[in-house]
């Protein structure tokens, strides 16, 4: 089970919301990197939260200074919709890249991109609300079921799931276990992001999924120490 600090970014400032709305400015996301790498996370989860609204991504330039001092892996996601966003990612220093939105938009795009970079570059996000797979930031339903989603993601290649629950984004009462116990059974990583407020939260989860925390380190509720023995 990983530990990932995510750090979702407005205007170059980690922000955090609830339900993914409501959104404050909790830090600067160098800073808040590097905070988080000593003592250290598994990885780092860097998303531009406004990027699939704009069709563009500024996370680029953050990730180059970012990589520079943090030797941890690192997934950047947030208005990946080409190639040549994959690409300009992975120079900047990233390690993978969650998409989401361009992935709904386009399902082939998984999968030449898995071609291109290898599924172990490409991470399927999936923005769940009550069961349903949400696009831009949660904010428009695609009619698709998350789960039977997430199926259709791996066979188009991707070599990791990132699974939002937006019901649980912010609220650190919990992960969604129903949705996190369905998408378990496939057979590629799944990390869960969403809802997380306690080390005992973290030990509802189903054996092998990994986690994505925010809130709880932003706001120091628990440190990273507390919530690795857990995992």
């Amino acid at each position: 089970m990983r530990l990932i600090a995510r750090l979702d970014i407005k205007n170059d400032h980690v922000i955090k919301g609830i339900h993914l709305e409501g959104l404050r400015k909790v830090g600067n996301p160098k800073e808040l990197a590097l905070k988080y790498t000593e003592p250290r996370a598994d990885e780092l989860l860097i998303m531009d939260a406004v990027a699939s609204l704009y069709g563009r991504n500024s996370l680029f330039p953050i990730i180059s200074e970012v990589c520079e001092k943090v030797f941890i892996p690192v997934t950047v996601g947030g208005g990946i919709r080409t190639i040549k966003d994959i690409r300009v990612a992975l120079n900047s220093g990233a390690d993978k890249v969650a998409i989401n939105t361009g992935a709904v938009q386009n399902p082939d795009f998984i999968r030449e991109a898995a071609d291109r970079f290898g599924s172990q570059a490409i991470v399927g996000s999936i923005e769940s609300k009550k069961g349903q797979a949400f696009i831009h930031t949660g904010r428009d339903p695609t009619g698709l079921d998350a789960a039977e989603w997430a199926h259709k993601l791996v066979d188009l290649g991707v070599g990791e799931l990132l699974v939002t629950s937006i019901d649980r984004e912010g609220t650190k009462k919990g992960f969604d276990i129903e949705l996190m116990e369905e998408i378990n059974k496939l057979p590629v990583p799944v990390v869960a992001s969403g809802g997380c407020g306690s080390p005992e939260h973290i030990k509802k989860l189903p054996r092998g999924v990994s986690i994505a925390v925010a809130s709880v380190l932003h706001y120091n509720l628990f440190g990273i120490e507390e919530l690795r023995e857990a995992c």
